[in-house]
């Protein structure tokens, strides 16, 4: 029989503010375990949330990017459950009005383009975090995390491989980085998600039951969750078998699913609004003032990359993947007067692999956007070839000197004088006279052997060009 999968996810994004979304306490990673919660996220008798209104400034603006349904009015409600680290033993969440409705996503999968449904997107608060590898026998509970802001994003099941899940989770970490709403970081636990995974015959229209896979936090991590999970389902029902509608975790060190509790449904939470919190407006001034803050989001920006810089499709796709690496690439291209082609090369080579190498981020790089482009600017006018522009990048990347300064330094600087050239050219025929002849004679493979004697006379330094074309024309004889 032939399976189809079926997808949806739910990713939690944490909003970028200071303080959380009910209290003044800091949303600072890091923090040593329970100083970072106060009154209002333990839930202390007397206490009272108060919106943070930043947090709903960011859920609209992503609304509005995604041409979501805004709310003109959305409530919270109060999601029971019972857990250590949940210390009011009930969440903060939204339910039958969240603050963002319906939208859609385009994503790109092997060339192709699929738009992917947004049920809706809603404002909770975060809850603690069990720890219980560094207690023996026991379970420690940090608060810390209690009550930070999450913007979940419920996607309709509409995507069929994980490839197509994959591609969706991404668009969506670059679509909340570029708005400036949370910073992506999955180490962190700033952007986690959970995976729904049920397979039917293909043809059939009804679904198959689904399993829960929570908190993955890396996009490998989703793609393996999902191929496991998929093989593990068809197995059940073809060794006649039921799906058990569950919540389950992924082992990354088994590379296996397991079983975690029986899933719930929306009544056993038993939700009801939230009597501490106000129903949130959501005005036309508001709409108004975030749809003037939208930055230029990533499909516009891949255009622009495309058309003004006359990049392929792909090298723009790569460059706009993150905003910071495309604000990066263009300072780049800014400093080195154009040379867009040459730019994005170097980017997404050189300085890519050495961030990869090192674990930095783009952000982080040890060579800056100007000093890079001064590079490219020295190879673009043949000061120095490409060769030994990684010579000096490698130098670059050790210490705070420029382009120029290296070169100097190092002496390094290409050798265009054509009548010294032609000096090395002459002397290394006339000590290859049989070399010559056997390229005279239609070897012309012999030509690189004539390159490389010149390349190394002159320790790499020799203008390749006008090395070709000066052997090229008297190797004719």
């Amino acid at each position: 029989m032939e399976w189809e999968t079926v997808i949806g996810l739910e990713i939690h994004a944490q909003l970028a503010t200071n303080s959380k979304i009910f209290s003044g306490a800091s949303t600072a990673y890091g923090a040593e375990p329970n100083t970072q919660a106060c009154a209002v996220d333990l839930g202390l008798p007397g206490t009272l949330p108060v919106l943070n209104h930043q947090a709903v400034c960011f859920a609209v603006k992503f609304g509005l990017a995604i041409g979501a349904h805004i709310a003109p009015l959305s409530v919270f409600a109060r999601k029971n459950y019972f857990y250590p680290d949940l210390p009011k033993g009930y969440q903060i969440s939204q339910f039958e009005l969240p603050i963002v409705g319906l939208g859609k996503l385009d994503i790109t999968v092997d060339g192709e383009t699929r738009s992917i449904g947004v049920t809706r997107a809603h404002l909770e608060e975060d809850a603690g975090k069990s720890m219980h590898e560094d207690f023996q026998g026991m379970t420690g509970v940090d608060l810390n995390r209690a009550g930070t802001p999450l913007l979940e994003i419920v996607s309709e099941p509409d995507m069929r491989s994980s490839a197509e899940a994959v591609a969706y989770v991404k668009t969506i970490h670059s679509l909340v980085q570029y708005l400036g709403i949370c910073d992506g970081n999955m180490q962190e636990g700033s952007f986690r998600c959970d995976v729904n995974v049920s397979v039917r015959p293909r043809g059939r229209a009804e679904f198959g039951t689904r399993a829960e896979i929570k908190n993955l936090n890396s996009f490998r991590f989703i793609e393996k969750t999902i191929h496991h999970e998929v093989e593990r389902q068809i197995d059940i029902i073809e060794s006649g078998g039921k799906v058990a509608q569950e919540t389950r975790l992924y082992d990354a060190n088994k590379d296996e699913t397991r079983s975690m509790r029986s899933k719930e449904e929306a009544n056993d939470y038993r939700y009801f609004p939230d009597p501490d919190l106000l129903p949130v407006e959501i005005t036309a001034e508001l709409l108004d003032t975030m749809r003037a803050e939208l930055p230029e989001l990533p499909k516009a920006k891949r255009q622009r990359f495309v058309s003004q810089y006359e990049l392929s499709e792909y090298d723009a796709e790569m460059l706009t993947a993150q905003c910071s690496l495309a604000d990066f690439y263009e300072k780049v291209v800014l400093s080195a007067g154009g040379q867009a082609k040459l730019c994005a090369n170097w980017v997404m080579g050189e300085l890519s692999a050495k961030l990869n190498q090192t674990g930095l981020d783009i952000t982080s790089s040890q060579v800056s956007a100007e000093r890079l482009g001064g590079l490219v600017k020295r190879i673009a006018d043949q000061t120095i070839s490409g060769k030994i522009a990684k010579e000096v990048f490698e130098e670059m990347w050790q210490g705070a000197e420029s382009a120029e300064e290296v070169i100097e330094r190092k002496g390094l600087k290409q050798i265009s004088d054509t009548g010294a050239l032609e000096k090395i050219v002459d002397q290394l025929m006339a000590d290859n006279q049989a070399q010559v002849d056997q390229y005279r004679a239609g070897k012309t493979k012999m030509l690189g052997f004539f390159v490389g004697g010149v390349m190394k006379q002159t320790q790499g330094k020799a203008n390749p060009q006008q090395v070709n074309k000066l052997l090229q024309d008297k190797l004719k004889g």
